[in-house]
Formats: C-alpha cells, sequence, structure tokens
C-alpha cells in the first residue's frame, strides 16, 4: 500500500463530520480506489468483528465451514467435545488449506501434503520429515482466532481493536422482542458475486429511498410512509409496518426490522425469519454477498411452501438491487461524479454509516 497515495486521495479535508443538512456524501475516489480497498482490508476489517456463520452450521462434531475475513482463510469446527474452534485456515507448511480429516472428529489435516493437527491447534503430524534438522513442531502449530456466540451467530475478529460483541449488537434482542433469534434454525445459504464495491451495497441497503423506484412489489408489501430510521453507535435499524393485506408477512403481523452492523452485516428480521447478509470485499469494484437463511418452524414452513416463497421472493429483490448497484459503481466511476447530498428524510443510515467510515479513515491516517 503507498501510504503516501492514500494520503492524497483521503484528504484530512474530507473527513469532516457535519450535519446531515449541510453534509455531503463521501468522495467518489473511496468507492473506486485500489489504495483505499487494501487499507481498509488492513485495518478496517481487521479490528471490527465479523460473522462467519451459525452455529447449526456446524452442529455435528467434525464438522466445520470455511470463510474469509479481511483476505484471510478462516475455518470454525466443532470437536468431539461439542467445543467450537477457530483458525486461521492456513497450513503452516506451504500455507495450504485445512479439512477435517477422514475418519477423525478431531483432527485437521492440510489439503495439499497432510500435514496434521490436534484440536487445540498444535501439530501433530509431518508425513516424511525424518532427515529435517533443527525442527520443533511446538513451533508450528495453527493461529487461533478469538470468536464469540451471539444468539446461535459465531462472530470472529482479528485483532484486540474493536468494540466488545454486547457494545456492538446491544439492544437488538430487546427491541425486536418478542421475536426471539435464538429461536431460529439455519435453513440454507445463497451467494451472490456483484460487480460494484462492497460500500455501494452497503449504501444502497441503508436507505429505502430507492425502494419506489427499484423495488415496486417490494413497495406494496411495506408502509413506505411510516419507514422509519433510526441510528445506535455502531448500528442503525430502518423498520416499517407490513401494508394491511393478503402476504406471506403481514398474516403474521408485527413489521420489518432491517439492521445494519457495521461494517459490512446485515439482519434482515421479519415475523419467523432472520436473514444475514454479510458483504465480504472482493476487490476496489466487486464484493461477495452471503444470504444465510434462518426460520422458526423451519419443518412445517418447507412443508407449506412458505420458505420457498421467502427465498425466491428475496432473490428477486437481490437482483434488483445488484442491477442498480453495478450501475451506481459506473457512475461513480465516471468524470460526472465526485460528491452528493443527503436526503435528511430518507438517508439518515448512509450518513450515520459514512460517519463511522470517516472516523475510522482518521484513525488510519493518524498511524500511516
Amino acid at each position: 500500500m503507498d501510504k503516501n497515495q492514500v494520503k492524497k486521495i483521503i484528504s484530512p479535508s474530507e473527513l469532516g463530520i457535519d450535519p446531515i443538512a449541510k453534509a455531503h456524501t463521501i468522495p467518489s475516489q473511496w468507492y473506486t480506489s485500489p489504495q483505499v480497498f487494501e487499507l481498509e482490508q488492513q485495518y478496517l476489517f481487521k479490528k471490527n468483528w465479523q460473522y462467519v456463520c451459525h452455529a447449526d452450521q456446524i452442529s455435528a462434531a467434525g464438522s466445520s465451514y470455511c470463510s474469509r475475513i479481511a483476505q484471510n482463510p478462516v475455518i470454525v469446527f466443532k470437536d468431539s467435545e461439542d467445543q467450537i474452534r477457530c483458525f486461521y485456515n492456513v497450513c503452516k507448511h506451504r500455507g495450504g488449506p485445512l479439512a477435517i480429516k477422514k475418519g477423525t472428529k478431531t483432527v485437521l489435516q492440510c489439503q495439499y501434503h497432510g500435514w496434521t493437527y490436534l484440536d487445540d491447534g498444535s501439530l501433530r503430524g509431518v508425513p516424511d520429515w525424518n532427515k529435517v534438522d533443527l525442527f520443533d513442531t511446538k513451533d508450528f502449530g495453527l493461529d487461533p482466532i478469538p470468536f464469540e456466540l451471539w444468539h446461535g451467530l459465531i462472530f470472529v475478529k482479528l485483532n484486540e481493536a474493536s468494540p466488545s460483541l454486547n457494545q456492538l449488537l446491544g439492544g437488538i434482542p430487546e427491541a425486536i422482542a418478542p421475536l426471539s433469534l435464538s429461536n431460529m434454525e439455519f435453513h440454507s445459504e445463497q451467494v451472490y458475486d456483484i460487480h460494484c464495491n462492497w460500500k455501494v451495497y452497503v449504501d444502497n441497503f441503508l436507505e429505502g429511498y430507492h425502494i419506489p423506484i427499484v423495488h415496486p412489489e417490494l413497495a406494496k408489501l411495506l408502509d413506505y410512509r411510516a419507514y422509519t430510521t433510526e441510528t445506535a453507535e455502531w448500528y442503525s435499524l430502518q423498520h416499517s409496518p407490513f401494508k394491511k393485506g393478503e402476504n406471506m408477512y403481514s398474516s403474521k403481523g408485527g413489521q420489518a426490522f432491517y439492521y445494519f452492523v457495521y461494517p459490512n452485516i446485515m439482519l434482515n428480521i421479519l415475523p419467523g425469519r432472520l436473514q444475514v447478509n454479510s458483504v465480504i470485499p472482493v476487490s476496489a469494484d466487486q464484493c461477495k454477498v452471503v444470504f444465510s437463511y434462518f426460520y422458526e418452524d423451519a419443518a412445517s414452513r418447507t412443508k407449506s411452501g412458505l420458505i420457498q416463497e421467502d427465498i425466491d421472493y428475496s432473490h428477486q429483490i437481490q437482483l434488483e438491487d445488484i442491477e442498480i448497484c453495478e450501475a451506481v459503481q459506473h457512475g461513480l466511476a465516471s468524470d460526472a461524479y465526485h460528491k452528493g447530498r443527503f436526503s435528511v428524510k430518507r438517508e439518515v443510515g448512509v450518513y450515520h454509516f459514512q460517519n463511522l467510515l470517516k472516523k475510522e479513515y482518521r484513525d488510519v491516517l493518524n498511524q500511516l
């Protein structure tokens, strides 16, 4: 990363925080610059909690789940004592990926040359190594990653410079009561590859301003006049009651809760359903979004067809979001755009997110 180049792109003059009625959006170059992308991977995503998977996805001893956090491979698995373990998914021989060794529940094996590790990360077996001098297996154990479990969701952090998980998510369970995330069962996962910067996707999620134009079917479901955005220290909430009428959600009563947890996690909570979206940066102009679906009483909902109806509906909304986000990425990269302004009524969530980014960028510039 060229530090001087970064300082030219992220100028201190762009980091001021004005009231929303006077504020400008962040500069377009922050969405298109490879240097800014690299800075975010190194400093932003390594210091903030990242969602990996649900405990249901590794419920059986010996089951595992692999992901990437700030470009780092990660593996989470359940050992024979029903304990969750989390490591960098990197063998200490030559960087190969790990998986649970066939026929075991507690041994990790490199899928490249067969080195094996116990569930505590210690190196156990090294094939064809008898002539290697000055080699101590204690020096080649796996690197553990701190993690925490929150209502069944597994979060990890690569360093200690982040708020506690309770500080990050405090208040959400109380706000959605009597709905309970702990009652949700994992159902399935869907992955989308999108040609836009991760912040474009986040910005889009954080406002309902585009719903009447981009999502005509969603506009029929939600009461747009009552659509409200609230902010906390590290997250924002958009919520709306359902319009009266026959649909798969309003019959249950309640409303839609759309939580954004900084920097890249969405919790979409509807009656009887949780959808977790994890936005994974890939490059300056590409991201991957993982949709994970959870339901109350998943068996009966599957039988009735409600789950498939919900997933199909969400997929259509996502296709609409992908189309507009990719178009916005082209617009941000054009000669015609630099910065915009905020709707005071409709873009409070975007304003909140971009101010958190500015604070983080300011801290990073002070370290460079």
